[in-house]
């Protein structure tokens, strides 16, 4: 089991984050009430994991976060209210380079922190198996931590040689990712041209309060048009959407260019909702024309029988570097199926990508 780190303005909250992961077998090694007295207990204990609270006087969670992974890498679960505003500091924390986040409960006198206790004790084991080592920190928010930072914009990589508008139907790209996913996806969706014509359709793994947010801000460094995805959404050529949180999402047809897609309500599969298996199975049946598919970081194994189906169906399957994943396990369990046509580093994804559908076209 893990030594952790509990940090958080409330004595209430500490003691309670103390308790749960006590009983959960973990060892609580400092706690801390703000980001200095976070910085100088890592530094003293060296956790293998921290739990940070995203609102604190004066250095604040992502402004910690950002600290710690410049002096002394860390992995870091954030601790966050499903609001508007918890979803953007905390998505600014990711960007800094925290691992993952869960739910921390309104108000400060509640015991509904216990309703997660499972969930807390597993996912602070998770979290402290991440390489943070490989997180990729290069937005502003990880070295200029205020409001007013825009996300950096990767460099795009060059289009396919052939036209894609040569093709009778558009290419079409499917994401997969989870734990760590966030900044992979930043980086592989951000350096995507938008002269390729790619219809992308993304899972990670995410509550419903924050897929929204999440594909606003990578709209701002795509150039392509990334939007959450709606029930009956049609994804065009230059287009991506992010299924919505609590919600699956298929491929139901196409419609001249365009993909429809669909939003259930159905049971999770591999405990999760979204799942990329129920994406990637549907998208076999649905999409013609050239198709890529990619798994990124996270914990699990969905996404390992999507890809088989995509590999059966002809597409291309491309996994991100297990040892360049903070979290290896849905790339490796990708790679085990034996569908994998390439792996690669993070930061090589994006020209393999047009590169697989180049060689299509």
């Amino acid at each position: 089991m893990a030594d952790v780190v509990v940090v958080d303005d409330s004595q209430f909250m500490r003691v309670q984050i103390r308790e749960i992961l006590e009983e959960g077998d973990h060892t609580v090694v400092g706690v801390a009430e703000n980001g200095t007295q976070a910085i100088e207990a890592v530094q003293e204990h060296r956790p293998d994991v921290v739990t940070m609270d995203v609102k604190m006087p004066g250095m604040d969670g992502i402004e910690t976060v950002a600290e710690l992974m410049a002096t002394d890498p860390t992995p870091v679960l954030m601790l966050s209210r499903y609001t508007e505003e918890g979803a953007d500091t905390t998505l600014d924390a990711l960007d800094a380079g925290a691992v993952d986040f869960m739910r921390k409960p309104d108000g400060e006198v509640t015991t509904s922190l216990v309703e997660y206790a499972d969930d807390l004790i597993e996912l602070v084991g998770v979290v402290a198996d991440a390489d943070v080592e490989q997180v990729d920190a290069a937005t502003p928010a990880a070295s200029v931590p205020d409001d007013e930072a825009s996300p950096a914009v990767p460099e795009q990589v060059a289009a396919p040689a052939v036209a894609a508008e040569e093709l009778d139907t558009p290419p079409t790209l499917f994401i997969a990712a989870s734990t760590g996913g966030p900044s992979e996806i930043h980086t592989v969706v951000g350096a995507l041209p938008a002269t390729a014509d790619l219809r992308v359709v993304i899972v990670q793994h995410m509550p419903e309060q924050f897929t929204g947010r999440f594909a606003d801000r990578l709209d701002e460094v795509s150039a392509l048009d990334v939007r959450e995805a709606s029930d009956g959404d049609q994804v065009g050529p230059n287009e991506a959407v992010i299924a919505r949180g609590d919600h699956h999402l298929e491929i139901d047809r196409e419609l001249g260019d365009d993909l429809v897609v669909s939003l259930t309500d159905d049971d999770p599969v591999h405990s999760v909702r979204p799942a990329a298996d129920v994406t990637l199975q549907s998208g076999t049946e649905a999409v013609s024309g050239p198709v890529v598919g990619v798994v990124l970081s996270g914990m699990g194994s969905d996404g390992a029988v999507g890809v088989e189906a995509l590999a059966d169906a002809g597409a291309t399957v491309l996994v991100q570097d297990p040892e360049a994943a903070s979290i290896a396990s849905m790339p490796e369990n990708a790679i085990e199926t034996g569908a994998v046509d390439g792996v690669y580093p993070t930061e090589a994804l994006p020209a393999a990508i047009i590169e697989a559908f180049e060689a299509k076209l």
